[in-house]
């Protein structure tokens, strides 16, 4: 359990690993879709997936130089897991939400 939780661990990682069980991505695209993870992060995020064997680059030919990143399948692996962790998560969340009673200006009565 623990190897598991230590490869989806650090913020950004399940949600870049979320954009990746989509199909391959390049670095533009990750970045449109996490617009608020920088640039530094992205690289350093992505390097430590790739070390980890999660996630491989291909770097296309041409000028610019693209970079594909997409899913080994070993990182494909963690499918059941992010799906599991964000069932979790979201039930935390109405749990906690039902427990705290509606808010002020909430339209709930």
């Amino acid at each position: 359990m623990e190897v598991a939780l230590a490869a989806v661990a650090g913020r950004w990682t399940t949600l870049l690993l979320r954009e990746l069980m989509h199909g391959p991505r390049s670095f533009s695209q990750l970045r449109v879709a996490l617009p608020r993870l920088s640039a530094k992060v992205l690289s350093e995020r992505l390097a430590r997936l790739a070390q980890a064997d999660l996630v491989e680059c291909e770097r296309q030919k041409g000028f610019p130089t693209h970079t594909v990143y997409r899913l080994t399948p070993v990182g494909r692996t963690l499918k059941p897991l992010l799906i599991e962790l964000y069932r979790t998560g979201d039930a935390l969340l109405r749990e906690t939400a039902v427990r705290r009673g509606p808010t002020v200006g909430s339209s709930r009565a």
